[in-house]
């Protein structure tokens, strides 16, 4: 049964006053295309096989689907198996030991929003879809397809450090710290200088938006139309904390090697500026750009705030989500030289 509920802002840029997809959420999601926010179908029992079908597995949990989808005659459906989707629809994760989980869709969106709109890094083209039931999903249009449907050649870091389930065991993509991933810009990046410092932008965002699951297949590289390879756009960016009890990174090794940590980060165990500071230094992140882009994190921007008012997440994730960001921003804020900061 479709459940009556009133949408006061796009589903995609989450501008204020639309009760559905703003043009500019219509033309970088739907190449321009009028397009409802609601599906034709429901995510419960009656559609669990359509569903299954269409599924792949993924997620903070390792257990979320992915549907795969196309549009067709205006309206977005579940791709045919063998046809080349366009893009992917997440619902909210069946897992029931994730907190929040019904709500881990607009925390996903809301903090790709906030990568995009606040501190301008390039992420996939993504908004909130709505099935029959009223249950949120997370949309995003596939960055590795071209519009004649062939794919764009890529390589996550997974496959670049060539760790594998059978070279580094069952938790391969958690392994290593991020800078072994900056040495794979100066291997693989001919204008690596400049994709290392997007590439440090991300970590520090990651970190302030407590991306516990920035992990190395959420990483890649991707072909420019030139043949350069570049770092792809950004994508599985959410708070995880407010899903799961989780990590300052994804990586086991966090920023670097411990014997490079901070004195703050031994004993809190929680890196502070100077050690995002140091980190920048290590992969290459041209002196000149690495303050000017901490600066840019270290102060609260008011957008942040407005975006999560105008997010649907509920009003208790609102406030979780502020205070998660509030704690990580302080943290970041402290100096390792400063004893009375250290709290």
């Amino acid at each position: 049964m479709k459940q009556a509920f009133v949408i006061h802002n796009c589903p995609g840029t989450l501008a204020a006053g639309h009760s559905t997809y703003c043009p500019t959420a219509l033309q970088r999601m739907f190449d321009g295309k009028k397009l409802n926010h609601m599906l034709d179908f429901s995510n419960d029992v009656s559609n669990r096989d359509l569903i299954v079908q269409n599924v792949g597995r993924i997620s903070i949990s390792g257990a979320q689907e992915k549907l795969s989808a196309i549009i067709v005659e205006g309206k977005i459906c579940l791709a045919p198996e063998g046809m080349q989707s366009r893009y992917i629809i997440k619902p909210a994760p069946d897992d029931k030991r994730l907190n929040h989980r019904k709500q881990l869709p607009a925390n996903e969106h809301l903090t790709m929003q906030i990568a995009r709109q606040v501190y301008g890094i390039k992420t996939a083209e993504n908004a909130l879809i709505f099935f029959q039931n009223g249950d949120m999903a997370f949309i995003t249009k596939r960055f590795d397809v071209k519009p004649d449907n062939t794919k764009t050649k890529q390589e996550d870091f997974a496959s670049l450090l060539q760790k594998t389930n059978e070279t580094h065991g069952k938790y391969f993509k958690y392994t290593g710290n991020y800078a072994d991933m900056g040495v794979v810009f100066q291997r693989f990046v001919a204008a690596w200088k400049v994709e290392i410092t997007k590439f440090f932008r991300l970590i520090v965002f990651n970190y302030l938006f407590s991306n516990g699951d920035a992990h190395l297949k959420n990483f890649s590289l991707q072909q420019s139309e030139n043949g350069d390879y570049l770092l792809s756009p950004a994508y599985d960016l959410l708070n995880t904390s407010l899903h799961i009890q989780d990590e300052d990174f994804a990586l086991e090794g966090g920023l670097f090697r411990k014997e490079f940590q901070s004195e703050i980060y031994r004993q809190k165990g929680h890196p502070c500026r100077e050690d995002f500071i140091d980190f920048a230094q290590m992969i290459g992140v041209p002196d000149h750009q690495i303050n000017k882009i901490m600066n840019v994190f270290l102060t609260a921007h008011p957008l942040i705030y407005d975006l999560t008012k105008r997010s649907f997440l509920n009003e208790k994730l609102k406030r979780m989500y502020i205070r998660s960001y509030e704690e990580r921003l302080q943290r970041l804020n402290r100096h390792s030289t400063n004893p009375s900061n250290n709290s």
